[in-house]
């Protein structure tokens, strides 16, 4: 009986992470500005992103902030003096169904200036939903040639709440696995990198 139950409670489990994700969200267009409130463990910071800089990137953006997932999510990698990252869900079923849909890649037309954000990549048609914030003026970044693919695209830029970004616990070279992460979510992290701060959630703001 026992069995049964566990076996009910699995499904039921399952079937409710399922629904989790909804293809619409990556059909969602963009407005031509935005902004959105990003709550952290260290304060909040304000974006705002203009799909002029990057139509592909700037909606996918969007479609994330919309529906929820920088909500609860661990910021990975800080590397003073150049980047903060983070995109990766406590959820490794939202995680695989987004990385389904990747964004195909685009001109970098605003500059990596210090604030500036853009996504992750690491080859051809590889944006999903990692991204990255320039804590200083990381030109190189514009122009660089990585696996096949030539800068990044900025996407959004902070405009309140800087002093909070500089906070943020500090990896340097004690980066956390980022399958592990995927996969296990904020149990591995908090298990084995216990002083890392967090995005609490995000959200649009007029």
């Amino acid at each position: 009986m026992k069995r049964l139950l566990l076996l009910f409670i699995i499904i039921v489990i399952s079937s409710c992470s399922q629904k989790i994700f909804k293809e619409k969200w990556t059909q969602k267009k963009a407005p031509e500005t935005f902004k959105a409130r990003f709550e952290t463990t260290q304060g909040d910071f304000d974006i705002v992103a203009k799909r002029n800089w990057a139509p592909n990137g700037v909606d996918r953006l969007y479609q994330l902030i919309k529906s929820n997932y920088y909500t609860d999510i661990g910021i990975f990698r800080v590397i003073p003096e150049f980047v903060v990252q983070f995109g990766i869900q406590n959820d490794s079923v939202l995680n695989k169904a987004w990385d389904k849909y990747k964004l195909k890649d685009e001109p970098v037309l605003q500059s990596n200036d210090s604030m500036a954000i853009s996504f992750a990549r690491d080859g051809i048609n590889s944006r999903t939903t990692q991204i990255f914030i320039n804590l200083k003026d990381n030109h190189r970044l514009d122009t660089v040639d990585f696996n096949g693919v030539k800068g990044f695209p900025v996407i959004a830029k902070i405009t309140k709440g800087m002093e909070n970004v500089h906070k943020f616990h500090v990896t340097k070279d004690n980066v956390p696995n980022q399958d592990s992460i995927s996969k296990y979510g904020n149990a591995y992290l908090k298990r084995h990198y216990p002083k890392l701060d967090y995005i609490k959630k995000t959200y649009i703001v007029k």
